[in-house]
């Protein structure tokens, strides 16, 4: 990839997103899109505004951006509903697009007033600590329709930069991850930099912010802990238990505090045991993921990159990213990484960085090998080579799988 292609930051159409938008056009919902800091929402929301202008002749569009400072008069919730009521327009389709929407203070009582006049299609987006997917029923008294949005994927960041060769992409992808932000900076270290700021002044401060949290330093060591642990089983016992043998004084009720609003704000994402046989859900311990995998090398540095943990915290996000349910799979005393659920379809995977050993490879397969059902069984890895079968389970390459049904999800 030239440096050429890396100065200007460009644009590309986020299909998958902007169908989800455009399929609920008309519904009564509220339409909510979240996704963790950085990660498009305010470009999503500026493509389906430019789809409403482009496609729906009777629309009446009325947009406000609370990044410009022209819409600075309207940071409370009488003076924004009273801007958006003397905006409309009779006889036709009228639409509410807000971006940054928790600039305005009592943002909700506006929300329910629009929504509750029957007037308007209204979609928004927030800082994630003050627009929880957790809060959202509670906040906004009509439905709500959520559009999760996630950094780049691998698939994007082959169209961002026109790669031709996806393995060679996939070894740049899987240092420089999903931020596009970053790919406008000309070297490793400020990509790194960039990244760093987005996790630290916008995701932690936005939950600092919210929270009044006074110890800033304990939330920036179970950051690192996570951030080091990632695709490990843990809990916020093991956690408390590990930074209180390094001289902190924390309770694991505290932990599973700041866990949790680490989470509801997107930066990481937790995935809970699968008893297979049982076909029950497991608590105790659970794996957490970043949302994007580059917040870990920006944070913890690139000494040990620990590829394997990496892929599977990109497997992982994948899974997500294309709808399923996500848990950590639990059969006669063996983990296979991950079970995806959605609906009626049921996926097993394994991620390995390298299969090249006997050793290795039986490790992976026999897992999967002695699980009863018929459902897809797939091991992801750095094969570079084409898809093949052993024993019924698929062994695939990571750059090939995350590229394999692209083209279907975008049609979704």
């Amino acid at each position: 990839m030239e440096e050429k292609e890396r100065k200007a930051m460009k644009l590309i159409e986020r299909k998958t997103y902007l169908n989800k938008l455009i399929n609920v056009v008309g519904t009564p919902d509220i339409k909510v899109i979240t996704g963790v800091r950085r990660s498009g929402k305010s470009k999503l929301l500026e493509a389906f505004k430019n789809y409403v202008a482009a496609n729906i002749p009777n629309a009446n569009v009325i947009s406000i951006n609370f990044n410009l400072p022209e819409y600075d008069a309207l940071t409370e919730y009488k003076a924004l509903y009273d801007y958006v009521d003397a905006a409309y327009k009779e006889g036709v389709d009228n639409f509410v697009l807000i971006d940054e929407i928790q600039t305005c203070d009592g943002f909700e009582k506006a929300i329910n007033w629009l929504h509750a006049s029957e007037k308007y299609d209204v979609y928004i987006t927030g800082s994630n600590a003050f627009l929880l997917s957790s809060d959202l029923a509670t906040l906004f008294t009509g439905r709500t329709f959520e559009i999760k949005v996630y950094p780049f994927s691998f698939a994007e960041y082959v169209q961002y930069f026109g790669a031709t060769d996806r393995y060679a992409a996939f070894d740049r992808y899987l240092l420089e991850g999903g931020m596009a932000g970053s790919y406008v900076y000309k070297d490793q270290e400020s990509k790194y930099d960039y990244i760093d700021e987005v996790f630290n002044t916008l995701i932690v401060r936005d939950i600092q912010t919210k929270y009044k949290t006074r110890n800033s330093t304990l939330m920036d060591r179970i950051v690192d802990f996570l951030m080091d642990n990632v695709s490990n089983l843990i809990s916020a016992r093991s956690i408390a238990d590990a930074l209180n043998s390094h001289g902190d004084k924390i309770n694991h009720k505290t932990v599973g505090l700041y866990i949790r609003r680490l989470c509801e704000a997107f930066a990481f994402y937790k995935t809970r045991r699968y008893d297979i046989k049982g076909k029950k859900r497991l608590a105790s311990t659970e794996k957490y993921y970043l949302s994007d995998h580059s917040f870990r090398y920006a944070k913890l540095g690139t000494k040990n990159m620990d590829y394997g943990r990496v892929l599977e915290n990109v497997v992982a996000i994948e899974l997500m990213r294309r709808g399923y349910e996500v848990y950590v799979g639990v059969l006669y005393k063996k983990e296979i990484d991950f079970v995806a659920l959605k609906r009626d379809e049921k996926l097993y995977l394994q991620v390995s960085d390298n299969l090249s050993d006997d050793k290795t490879f039986q490790r992976e397969v026999s897992p999967l090998l002695t699980i009863p059902d018929a459902y897809p069984k797939t091991i992801v890895a750095r094969t570079r080579r084409p898809a093949y079968q052993y024993e019924g389970v698929k062994i695939v390459d990571v750059a090939d799988w995350l590229m394999e049904s692209q083209s279907s999800i975008s049609q979704k």
